[in-house]
């Protein structure tokens, strides 16, 4: 084993869920991403998933202690209005996310997941921007 300098390649979070129909219906049908993978344990235990989008991986977790609800994820990200317009057009009765100018000068969209879990959605104002 060689001895290198830490390298860091990305962060996936993982967001607690408490129903398996609940959350395909927000991830999936709702934010348009796709299951990448399931994983269980045996019959009836609890699931762990990875969805994702454009480049962007979650991870889904039913099992007691990976993470705890209300945790809010930031992403950066390109195209926020053509994203806003999508969720907009799919009239869903339970998430109506707004498109707000915000303090660190970008566009923000934050979505709130059945579990309380919040997907802090933002774009930079300058196509110039580093951060995204």
């Amino acid at each position: 084993m060689t001895n290198h300098p830490p390298d860091f390649r990305d962060a996936i979070p993982i967001l607690r869920i408490f129903s398996v129909e609940k959350a395909v219906s927000f991830y999936v049908d709702f934010l348009g991403f796709k299951i990448d993978w399931e994983h269980r344990f045996g019959d009836n235990f609890p699931l762990y998933a990875q969805v994702s989008r454009s480049g962007l991986r979650l991870h889904l977790s039913e099992h007691y202690g990976d993470a705890c609800p209300g945790a809010t994820v930031f992403i950066w990200m390109r195209g926020i209005a053509a994203y806003h317009a999508e969720l907009t057009a799919k009239n869903s009765p339970y998430c109506r996310p707004g498109l707000e100018d915000a303090p660190w000068d970008a566009k923000v969209m934050q979505v709130t997941d059945p579990f309380g879990n919040r997907l802090r959605f933002s774009e930079p104002n300058r196509e110039d921007d580093p951060r995204a």
